[in-house]
């Protein structure tokens, strides 16, 4: 992939030039006030970088990025004017511009104003139904709007390379492109994980469904993990392991359509000598709430009108053992309902135990990057920390991502 070095000797500097980036800022948002806050800057944090790059060359710089799910049409609720500010404070010195819409003459009179090093953060791309669309036409004319904005794309938003969206696969198509910081590094670290990872190698899985993992648990159970390797499993997505080896688990999440597929990976992991590590505890409450009446009870023996919500005491323990001599680590999903602080207990025993590993360790986007940071760790304190969650899954699965192949 070009660099962002690349691309300033191909365009003849970057001094004047109207730079197209596609940066991730979807961020976590609590709607709960009378304003939105963002819980969760990690991601804007991590944009940063790139930015500046491009802005200290004197670029003329065009944010654009999604917020949350809108269905091709403006919502209040996913603006980025909260994102805007949060990236105004972090670019302190730069004048940092936002446009309440993406493209049309409002968005180019913005962007036709814009002086060397200077910023502007276009509105929501999801609230335009041809970035998303299926039809290559719509998308491709959409597409051709924001290609007119610009001189040159850079893409940095790794949490969407899996999208065949039009800012980030066809814009590419469109314009000189680079990759920028971000996206490098990602995949820097990916090919760490999936090519040469120094063994012994551990995978901590968590999150609520078994199925968002099925492409992941495959390929690393098919060609990944080798004997002596361990694959910890945590977060509602174990009960589906449980209910296959026969255990009650109440009324806890379950997929029971995937149960031969998870018994299957049961054998597969002994087959191949790999360690598939299950909570023996688990904390069982009466309802899905952090008040809720809740005990450690054994994993085998959940009571039937009960549900889990965190791996037990024991089991975290014994996951942190299990990572306490691995060289490689990647997580991505938290062992609880991390949220509540009586379900949390689980998630911040792994977290901890990655640290103390002293592991290569790569944290796997979404709610597990949530997680670290609400419970108190620092992003220092791992070998990474992905923006992108199902990006990360999907390279993990040797899927081929849209956003990166367009930009070999």
């Amino acid at each position: 992939m070009k660099t962002i070095d690349d691309l300033e000797a191909q365009i003849g500097g970057l001094a004047g030039k109207r730079v197209l980036v596609r940066s991730d800022l979807n961020v976590p948002l609590d709607q709960s006030g009378d304003a939105p806050v963002i819980t969760d800057d990690g991601r804007i944090r991590a944009s940063v970088p790139t930015l500046r790059r491009l802005l200290d060359a004197g670029a003329r710089v065009v944010v654009t990025a999604h917020l949350g799910r809108p269905k091709g049409a403006p919502e209040a609720k996913y603006s980025l004017a909260p994102v805007h500010a949060r990236l105004a404070e972090l670019l302190e010195g730069v004048s940092v511009g936002f446009s309440p819409v993406t493209v049309g003459p409002e968005a180019k009179a913005a962007v036709d104003a814009l002086a060397d090093g200077e910023l502007l953060l276009l509105e929501n791309i999801r609230f335009n139904a041809g970035e998303t669309s299926k039809d290559d036409g719509e998308r491709g004319a959409f597409a051709d709007e924001l290609a007119a904005l610009a001189d040159a794309f850079v893409s940095d938003g790794f949490g969407a390379v899996h999208r065949k969206h039009a800012s980030v696969y066809d814009v590419a198509r469109r314009l000189p492109h680079a990759a920028g910081g971000l996206v490098a590094t990602e995949v820097e670290v990916l090919k760490r994980l999936t090519t040469s990872p120094e063994r012994p190698y551990a995978v901590v899985l968590g999150g609520s469904k078994v199925s968002d993992k099925l492409g992941v648990i495959d390929n690393l159970l098919g060609s990944l993990l080798s004997e002596g390797d361990r694959l910890l499993v945590g977060g509602g997505m174990v009960f589906t392991f449980l209910k296959a080896q026969g255990y009650e688990v109440g009324t806890s999440l379950l997929e029971a359509d995937q149960l031969d597929r998870v018994a299957q990976y049961v054998r597969t992991a002994k087959d191949k000598g790999v360690e598939l590590v299950l909570p023996t505890d688990v904390v069982a409450a009466t309802a899905f709430a952090a008040d809720a009446e809740h005990d450690v009870v054994a994993a085998d023996a959940i009571p039937a009108d009960r549900l889990g919500l965190d791996i037990g005491p024991d089991s975290g323990a014994a996951f942190a053992a299990r990572l306490a001599d691995a060289r490689t680590v990647f997580w991505n999903g938290p062992m609880g309902v991390f949220e509540m602080e009586p379900y949390a207990h689980g998630t911040r025993a792994v977290a901890q135990g990655i640290v103390d590993s002293g592991a290569f360790s790569v944290v796997g986007g979404g709610d597990s990057a949530a997680a670290v940071r609400s419970l108190g760790f620092a992003d220092e304190q791992f070998g990474h920390i992905s923006t992108g969650g199902g990006a990360s899954l999907e390279y993990l699965e040797g899927k081929h991502l849209p956003g990166l192949d367009v930009l070999d």
